[in-house]
């Protein structure tokens, strides 16, 4: 393994060589590489580099007609120079730097962008979010709540979009706080929101991303950031949110990863309020003071993340795949998906194909864009194919 310390008495460590970073970086930004595939092809085909040989082909086996878009080696390599340049670094998954409760998040990224003070990570995280357009007195609850908890021990996890993230940074600064990008590592949005970053990333803080280099953030790509605020977060306090709002959006998210939801109430009459009653209502825990927040997550709260187990290699899949399954196997299966998900197990179950061969057809529908992952194992039909 790259980068192991053999020593007697030590600790492996998994540190990628640079020619398996840059293969993993032009596997994770080829075409219909997701964190899910990413992790399949490497059981499959056994390293990235022959994944990255083996790409065209599966993707035609599952149908698509079209050239597979690779990421070419010296556009991967020009990526590593300017993150390195911006002084940032790309972290591979099971790396020593790759935050330890991502690393435990089903469908974890491969590879993520961090710039900063890699130790924030291995504290145990509170996610902070609300509305952009904040009332004054969300953002002073907001500040109140993030010095308490970070006085705490706790590391502030937000956006960095105005209002209450803005908020919840800012008050964090001292004692550490992360935030999470929707673009490229040098792409903070908004741009006014520039020398607070800055200022993260020189303090006790960090900023991640596990988007491209120069990656302007589009409206779409905000609930993958917020998938990775909540993963980093033991519990998510959500301040002010409408209805309708990428802030609900955060909640559900951490509540589908398992993560403790905390919600603070206001006035009826504000639509800012809606939201988190609405939460409250659900189930989510009342929050008035840093303390409703440190009593919730006492009994999930072992103090610092401990590292994750030494692993050897990069997954340690349930299903080893070998031979590919017949066309007329592959298109049964995908007769059975719709535009709701189902659980690969159930098609397993339902079809009598070896296991093998129904993850195989599920990756090379997935490389040809037929389908569509979900979290829980699941899939769906992809809205052009349906």
């Amino acid at each position: 393994m790259a980068g192991a310390d053999t020593q007697a008495g030590k600790p492996v460590r998994f540190v990628l060589s640079d020619r398996q970073r840059t293969a993993w970086l032009r596997l994770y930004r080829s075409s219909h590489v997701g964190p899910a595939t990413f992790r399949d092809l490497i059981a499959h085909c056994g390293s990235a580099e022959l994944a990255l040989e083996m790409l065209p082909d599966l993707s035609r086996r599952g149908g698509n007609l079209k050239s597979v878009r690779i990421l070419g080696h010296g556009e991967a390599e020009a990526e590593l120079e300017a993150v390195e340049r911006h002084g940032a670094r790309i972290v591979g998954f099971g790396e020593p730097d790759y935050p330890p409760m991502l690393r435990l998040t089903e469908n974890a990224p491969p590879l993520v962008t961090i710039k900063g003070d890699a130790d924030v990570f291995r504290r145990n995280g509170v996610g902070m979010v609300g509305a952009r357009n904040a009332s004054l007195s969300g953002i002073r609850m907001t500040q109140s709540l993030g010095r308490d908890l970070g006085a705490a021990g706790y590391a502030v996890i937000s956006g960095l979009a105005r209002g209450i993230d803005r908020a919840a940074h800012e008050a964090a600064l001292e004692t550490g706080t992360v935030a999470v990008l929707a673009g490229g590592i040098d792409q903070p949005y908004p741009p006014e929101n520039e020398a607070l970053l800055a200022s993260i990333e020189s303090g006790a803080g960090a900023s991640i991303t596990d988007m491209p280099f120069g990656w302007e953030p589009r409206a779409r790509d905000f609930p993958r950031r917020n998938r990775i605020i909540a993963a980093l977060s033991l519990g998510l306090v959500v301040v002010e949110a409408a209805m309708r709002s990428g802030s609900l959006i955060t909640a559900r998210l951490a509540n589908e990863l398992g993560r403790l939801v905390f919600a603070v109430p206001g006035s009826p009459l504000d639509p800012r309020a809606q939201g988190t009653n609405m939460l409250m209502k659900n189930g989510a825990i009342v929050t008035t003071a840093a303390e409703d927040v440190i009593s919730g997550l006492a009994p999930l709260d072992g103090g610092m993340v401990p590292p994750p187990p030494v692993q050897h290699s990069l997954f340690e899949p349930e299903h080893t795949m070998s031979l590919p399954p017949g066309d007329d196997q592959r298109e049964a299966i995908l007769e059975l998906l719709g535009p709701s998900p189902v659980e690969i197990d159930e098609i397993i179950a339902h079809t009598g194909i070896a296991p093998s061969k129904v993850f195989l057809a599920v990756l090379e529908l997935d490389l040809a864009g037929r389908i569509e992952r979900h979290s829980g194992n699941r899939v769906s039909i992809a809205p052009a194919a349906s």
